[in-house]
């Protein structure tokens, strides 16, 4: 391209990223590291349950894929739920991605606490087995609760490395 003022040819230059651009980016980035933190947790965490005891490999592989998708439906919902309230700005505001980043937090962690009650103490669904360490006062899991605490903030923490802040 040559310029109208100088007459030099100059390369053309790719426009910077809009703000859909950058919103859409951090968007995918998240749901894809919480994808991959997720299933390497919930990979890290079996033998914590009685399944990897007494399951056999279908039924192990078949817990890992299912828990991974609940884990990966838990984190789309919390954080367009997060998106939400706090999203105006998100990505790029350095306040509104905290918030979002700590609405998506606390919600992973309220509804850890009541799907593992509910389906290890009501429903039978699955059961910890005798090395998972537990919290009183209903008995949840401790490593459930940490991945939910883990899991988002690394993810969080890797895509705002590449978000840029105003």
């Amino acid at each position: 391209m040559v310029t109208p003022l100088t007459g030099r040819r100059v390369a053309p230059q790719k426009p910077p990223p809009t703000e859909p651009t950058v919103w859409l980016t951090a968007l995918r980035g998240i749901l894809l590291a919480s994808a991959v933190g997720h299933l390497v947790w919930e990979i890290v965490q079996l033998p914590l349950y009685t399944i990897w005891l007494e399951g056999t490999t279908s039924e192990i592989l078949f817990a890992i894929v299912h828990c991974t998708g609940g884990d990966l439906l838990i984190a789309t919902s919390t954080l367009v739920a997060g998106l939400l309230v706090f999203g105006r700005d998100w990505p790029t505001d350095p306040v509104a991605y905290r918030n979002v980043m700590i609405t998506t937090i606390v919600l992973g962690v309220g509804y850890t606490i009541f799907s593992e009650w509910l389906n290890v103490n009501v429903r039978g669904a699955w059961t910890y087995g005798p090395w998972m360490p537990r919290i009183p006062p209903l008995g949840t899991g401790l490593t459930p609760l940490l991945q939910w605490i883990a899991v988002p903030a690394a993810v969080f923490h890797f895509v705002r490395r590449g978000v840029a802040f105003r």
